[in-house]
């Protein structure tokens, strides 16, 4: 009885797919975490918890995300995982980190009380507006200076948490795509 090359890859490709999982999960979560976590002490030792200064954590995001590339290749040895497990876990830990971090916005937002929300709003339209004058110098019109004032009063945490999840998402995919191919073999 013989048996097909479509069968017998089955269970090793099965194995790998969950061994895919499973590190996307501990790293992409772990890591969303501590960007969660990091928040909440800016918040708490008296920072805009919401403001630039989140950056500082999610510059681990990319380093992650290549951790878990690296982990899996390891894993797997002999056997290389692959282009499309090695992006796949690099992309799949970028994304759930991404998520965590915008849920952890969204509770810190709830937490901190709009208060904290109205303080991250002030200080982007101070931003806002040192910027504007540069582009005032410029010949940037005054109608789109004021279309982004109107912006600015308007914020919302719905728009500060997507905001937060589409810049750890590129942050993470920035290293994560080169080095899962690099990592591939």
């Amino acid at each position: 009885m013989t048996i097909s090359s479509g069968e017998s890859m089955t269970p090793q490709a099965d194995s790998s797919a969950r061994v895919v999982t499973r590190l996307a999960l501990q790293y992409g979560v772990g890591i969303g975490l501590v960007c969660v976590v990091w928040m909440v002490g800016l918040q708490l030792t008296g920072n805009n918890g919401f403001g630039p200064k989140q950056l500082m954590a999610q510059l681990l995001v990319p380093l992650v995300a290549v951790a878990s590339q690296w982990q899996l290749r390891r894993q797997l040895k002999p056997a290389k995982p692959g282009l499309g497990r090695s992006l796949g876990v690099g992309v799949l830990t970028t994304l759930l980190a991404a998520v965590v971090s915008a849920v952890g916005v969204m509770g810190l937002a709830a937490g901190a009380g709009e208060v904290a929300v109205d303080r991250h709003r002030a200080e982007v339209k101070e931003i806002v507006q040192a910027q504007q004058r540069e582009a005032a110098k410029q010949g940037v019109s005054a109608a789109l200076r004021q279309q982004q004032m109107q912006q600015i009063d308007h914020l919302t945490v719905g728009n500060i948490a997507s905001s937060n999840f589409l810049q750890v998402l590129v942050l993470g995919l920035v290293l994560a795509v080169p080095a899962g191919i690099f990592l591939r073999e």
